[in-house]
């Protein structure tokens, strides 16, 4: 009901708000975005810069189109102050330059330098409106009428809308809804009007939760191109291809936490995340020779040859698109990168915490065989449906309800199926060609916290602790954890020590040091969070947060604490604010920019490193960055042999290079340095 009502709106914004086809201009938001939205000293510098040139009474008409007016340059000199940086920036882009004039109220024009003169009736400039857009938050979102837009994609006119930050298209259907245990194919435009107001179904998965019609994905975009022109390559932005996490059981691109409309707003990139099918219905094989899972991977890929053909309409760049995701989106993007599916269909990668090596983390770095997967795991599901003997187990698995199969163990294992995955694991033999693709990857510090349970209070015996948690005591750690006197919580830490390296550090640094030794990527660069932020939501370790104190009752981030699995999304997408999230100190807010813009920065130009004069240029929100940019000095990409094993520390106030961490621990782990080797 809720899309419907939604389509009916949009429709009733196409008659109250011309589309941009009708105003014939292309947009883009250009705002100085702190991640501090209303509460910003920021929040009224934001303009919509209109593409076309027109005379002064065309520009009226596209302000007016769009629910606004034309800029005006007010009684304050602040409000042309806050424009400044904004000019700077679009000079340093080659957006604009010095010669360059922009309309504004009362038949004016503004220069890059925030000169203003008077305009001649037959000049044509580009103009400046105003953006009275509310801002949006986990709870809020205003479609109405008034900050509708629409454009002409994939063969259908979308309707999305806008906020203070960004232009955003909710629930786009990327593929029709398939047959149960059949790949997706590219939904192919309806003709006709469709709205993208609201989020699409997350797809079915544990507690009765999601559909089955669930192929959607969400854009956020600072920039719309004119829809009557081929759009200029150089006003394209790049694309970050977001896939979430969930253990491939749960999870949805319609997740507050990784809202991309900060990611767009403040990175000028922009922001794919998509639904993707889940547990047994996303990846479930049989021994049929035609069911051969990984439904959910293909799926990833119908996406992104969606995104390919159809997001230079919503102003992103087809040939500069990073795949990024966390946890099981990390292996994702690892099977993405060795699928041959989706070879040459991306340019760049961010693995953040892929899990592989040992016990839990194993099978999302290394593949099961079709007959493993029956074996582990779809026996027992065909068992418990009693379709074993039926007289195909495929059409009689088709008829149980999806949250019947949901509810059951999960198929949820990636497969060598001989056309998506054709190799037991990627491959980082050396190979005569290198694959063009820019890695950034890592981990946070203690990602393996939340895959163990805390002992209980009456936990005297770690041996019978350690098996109760997948782990032999032989794998402890050969150098002792510092002690804290509480033998529970000493146990936890050594235990968090051991499946942090058994899981994530020690494969991923594996991964990254065999891609370097043999040439496999362009460049890599590696990282660990030393600074996290736990979600509200899970894991719930007290652990995970930094004591609380009566000088800083949030959190003194200065006492030791435990950087938990996930503890890293609300810095990647700025979204602490935006989540109603309380910042601890004074460094939370200041490393969010930070870390947004220095992945930003990666999925821009395949390197992690800001450049003095683009901080610069971006002005007074952007101070902060700058000068941890100049504490910290270069991020070097991990290089060959011992000298290159080279990892960058996250943290406030200052990141620090070092060295590839635990080698020793990982050695003797069984998982190396050489593991790939």
């Amino acid at each position: 009901m809720v899309r419907i009502l939604g389509a009916v709106a949009a429709l009733a914004g196409l008659a109250a708000g011309e589309s941009l086809k009708k105003l014939n201009t292309g947009l883009t938001i250009l705002t100085n975005n702190d991640l501090q939205g209303a509460e910003s000293p920021f929040a009224d510098s934001t303009v919509l810069v209109t593409e076309s040139r027109v005379s002064n009474s065309g520009f009226e008409k596209i302000c007016s189109g769009l629910g606004e007016q034309p800029w005006s340059e007010g009684k304050k000199k602040s409000e042309k102050a806050l424009l400044q940086p904004l000019f700077d920036y679009l000079r340093y882009e080659k957006r604009a330059s010095s010669s360059s004039r922009f309309l504004i109220s009362g038949r004016k024009t503004i220069d890059v330098d925030s000169d203003i003169d008077s305009a001649k009736s037959r000049d044509e400039f580009a103009g400046l409106c105003t953006n009275k857009a509310p801002f949006s938050n986990e709870t809020f979102q205003d479609t109405g009428s008034k900050w509708q837009v629409s454009v002409d994609v994939n063969n259908q006119t979308l309707t999305g809308f806008r906020d203070r930050l960004s232009f955003r298209f909710l629930g786009v259907r990327y593929a029709p809804q398939p047959q149960r245990f059949t790949y997706s194919t590219l939904f192919q435009g309806s003709g006709e009007a469709a709205s993208a107001l609201e989020y699409g179904s997350q797809c079915a998965q544990g507690g009765n939760t999601g559909t089955e019609d669930c192929l959607f994905l969400n854009v956020w975009t600072p920039y719309l191109p004119n829809p009557n022109s081929a759009p200029s390559k150089k006003q394209l932005r790049p694309v970050a291809f977001w896939i979430h996490g969930g253990a491939f059981t749960g999870g949805t691109a319609n997740d507050p936490t990784f809202d991309g409309g900060n990611m767009a707003s403040r990175g000028d990139v922009v922001v794919v995340a998509i639904n993707y099918r889940l547990h047994t219905l996303g990846f479930l094989a049989l021994n049929d020779g035609k069911t051969n899972g990984n439904y959910g991977l293909a799926d990833q890929i119908t996406a992104l040859d969606w995104v390919r053909k159809n997001i230079q309409s919503l102003g992103g760049d087809p040939d500069r698109i990073t795949v990024f995701g966390q946890s099981a989106g990390a292996a994702s993007v690892r099977a993405l990168i060795a699928s041959p599916k989706a070879l040459n269909k991306f340019s760049g990668a961010i693995l953040l915490s892929n899990l592989g090596g040992l016990n839990y983390g194993t099978t999302y770095s290394k593949y099961y065989t079709i007959p493993e997967q029956v074996s582990v795991v779809a026996n027992t599901i065909l068992n418990a449906t009693n379709c074993t003997n039926a007289p195909s187990q495929v059409d009689c698995l088709r008829a149980v309800p999806a949250h019947t199969l949901t509810s059951l163990t999960s198929a949820r294992y990636l497969v060598v199926d001989g056309t998506y995955l054709t190799s037991p694991e990627l491959s980082l033999s050396p190979s005569p060609k290198r694959r063009p693709l820019n890695i950034l990857m890592g981990i946070t510090h203690d990602d393996g916290a939340p895959f163990i349970s805390f002992p209980s209070p009456t936990t005297t015996n770690t041996t019978s602790y350690l098996l109760s948690q997948g782990y032999s005591p032989s794998l402890l750690p050969p150098t002792p954890h510092p002690s804290t006197g509480n033998f529970t919580l000493d146990l936890f830490n050594t235990t968090t020590r051991l499946a942090t390296n058994a899981v994530f550090r020690c494969i991923d640094q594996a991964t990254a040091h065999a891609a370097l030794q043999n040439n496999v990527f362009s460049s890599l660069y590696y990282y660990e969070f030393d600074r996290t932020y736990q979600m509200p939501g899970w894991p719930k370790l007290d652990v995970c947060e930094p004591p609380k104190t009566k000088e800083r009752p949030l959190g003194d981030t200065r006492r030791p604490y435990l950087k938990c699995h996930s503890g890293e999304l609300y810095y990647v997408f700025g979204t602490l604010k935006r989540q109603g999230m309380e910042e601890r100190d004074e460094g939370d807010g200041a490393f969010e920019r930070f870390v947004l813009d220095s992945f930003a920065g990666f999925i821009k130009r395949g390197d992690p490193n800001l450049e003095r004069g683009y901080l610069r240029a971006r002005g007074a929100g952007w101070r902060e960055t700058l000068g941890q940019v100049e504490r910290a000095g270069r991020w070097e990409a991990v290089g060959k042999g011992q000298k290159g094993l080279r990892l960058r520390g996250l943290d406030w106030p200052t990141s620090k290079d070092g060295q590839f961490r635990e080698l020793e621990y990982c050695e003797s782990l069984g998982l190396g340095l050489d593991y790939y080797l």
